[in-house]
């Protein structure tokens, strides 16, 4: 055009700008400002959304102060780029300063608070959005499902469920694949298996979901015999459906099928295996006892080994710690207290923090949570309020008897707090169902879906644990449990 001499106009500039790439745009900024279009409000807006795609948070916010009026583009440009990079605050400054908010807009603040580990404002943010009598589409659905997914809301993900169906949203390939794994992390394993079975045009991520569901909840068997499926039918596996994968042979203990998986992700379907799939078989080697074996893996991988790989390694050998902050309560149990000193003295100097344990419990729709800061090992006395046995005891006195329990932990359960609900279960009658780090425990009449193939080194009779007087349950008297009554 410009070889032509067709000189540009400012519809030229926004036409280009609407799908460019930032170093590009920052070339037609220049030209912009040199053809004397770069003040026009649709220009200026464009330049501000391609920094904002880019990366480039300063040069984006100072384009948007420079607008003498601010559109719902450019405020809504503004406040994906904010959202995009975390800055989620700075972002909700923005949204409840518009005068006017379309669909998009809120989606993009629902869907900022669910990417950044905020599922309850997002949530709060979708009904405050019904409120509005906006109508929610496609995807502010699958925003909002991944936020239940992330607190175990299962009636809140029922309810969007019913939403979609009589709302003319439909089940997509795409809101179906939510669904399934909407309904797998919040401990519904037979609903996320209906959407699978009729999701029809099924792809290799729908496929993926149901893998890891099943994995996740501990049914090894029916994962693997999922992934045996979908290689017959044609699916070519991706490295995600190996680490449901191996993930399913880790929770049931299978060295064996899990080493010929991990070989055959390479030597079969030409994948290279990445760090989280070392991490899966350290973890698999680990619960087994083959500790030499998990180290040797670790120390021959061919990529660089990360601090969560090692932390695995380390909770190996002596279960069940949770993360790297928390590998110092190693040494507590062998009674290595001068080492427990130093680690946590090196923690605090580099500036590493243990994440406050947080369990979640979902009563009439709304999802309570528990926070509960105290080391894993501390004392004895701690362990009766750890924060799962806290949501478990607050789900007993505010639902009727009968119902199942969901608790979703963002740590792994203790060894304490599994033998003491399975015991629950049994007194009860209740099914619990509760989602932790690492995967899901269904808690049925004294039994543990896990088969106590957890953790590794440590096997709990639950009624001879009780009666070693290690477990600890306050505030609640057994005959108020079997009652089911406050």
């Amino acid at each position: 055009m410009l070889s032509q001499n067709v000189f540009p106009n400012a519809f030229t500039f926004s036409s280009i700008l609407k799908s460019c790439p930032i170093q590009p745009a920052k070339l037609l900024h220049g030209q912009a400002i040199k053809f004397g279009f770069d003040a026009e409000l649709y220009v200026r807006t464009c330049l501000a959304g391609s920094y904002a795609k880019g990366g480039d948070v300063v040069s984006a916010r100072k384009l948007f102060d420079a607008m003498p009026e601010k559109s719902l583009v450019s405020l809504t440009a503004m406040i994906t780029c904010y959202a995009k990079h975390g800055m989620i605050d700075e972002a909700r400054v923005l949204f409840d300063g518009m005068e006017e908010r379309d669909v998009i807009c809120w989606n993009v603040m629902i869907d900022g608070y669910a990417q950044h580990g905020l599922p309850n404002e997002g949530l709060l943010l979708f009904r405050q959005m019904l409120n509005a009598k906006v109508r929610p589409n496609e995807v502010t659905v699958l925003a909002v499902l991944s936020a239940c997914g992330q607190i175990g809301a299962l009636e809140t993900g029922r309810w969007v469920h019913s939403y979609i169906e009589n709302n003319g949203i439909g089940i997509t390939l795409s809101v179906g694949t939510s669904l399934i794994d909407m309904y797998s992390k919040c401990g519904s394993l037979e609903d996320a298996r209906l959407i699978f079975e009729r999701i029809s045009n099924k792809d290799v991520v729908a496929w993926n979901s149901m893998v890891v569901g099943y994995a996740m909840h501990g049914f090894s068997q029916d994962a693997l015999r999922l992934f045996k499926d979908m290689c017959m039918i044609g699916y070519h596996p991706t490295d995600i459906t190996f680490i449901g994968v191996l993930n399913a042979c880790g929770h049931a203990g299978l060295v064996s099928e899990g080493w010929k998986f991990f070989f055959s992700m390479k030597d079969e379907y030409g994948i290279e295996p990445k760090v989280e799939h070392y991490g899966c078989m350290v973890n698999l080697l680990g619960r087994a006892g083959q500790l030499e074996e998990a180290y040797e893996l670790v120390k021959n991988m061919d990529i660089e080994q990360d601090p969560v790989l090692w932390g695995t390694l380390l909770g190996s050998l002596q279960a069940p710690w949770q993360h790297c902050p928390g590998r110092a309560n190693c040494g507590v149990s062998s009674g290595n207290w001068e080492g427990v000193a130093r680690v946590r003295t090196l923690m605090k100097e580099s500036g590493v923090e243990k994440e406050p344990g947080c369990s979640s419990v979902e009563v009439n729709n709304k999802t309570d949570i528990v926070l509960h800061d105290l080391e894993d090992a501390q004392k004895e006395r701690s362990l009766g309020v750890h924060s799962e046995k806290l949501a478990l005891a607050f789900g007993l006195i505010t639902t009727k008897p009968g119902t199942t329990i969901k608790i979703v932990k963002n740590l792994r359960v203790c060894a304490d707090c599994h033998a003491v609900t399975k015991l629950i279960s049994k007194i009860t009658g209740r099914k619990i169902v509760m989602r932790d780090r690492n995967r899901f425990h269904h808690f049925v009449n004294g039994s543990c879906s896990c088969g106590d193939y957890w953790p590794s080194s440590r096997r709990f009779n639950v009624l001879e644990y009780v009666h070693t007087g290690k477990c600890c349950i306050t505030h609640i008297s057994l005959s108020h449990l079997r009652c089911g009554s406050r």
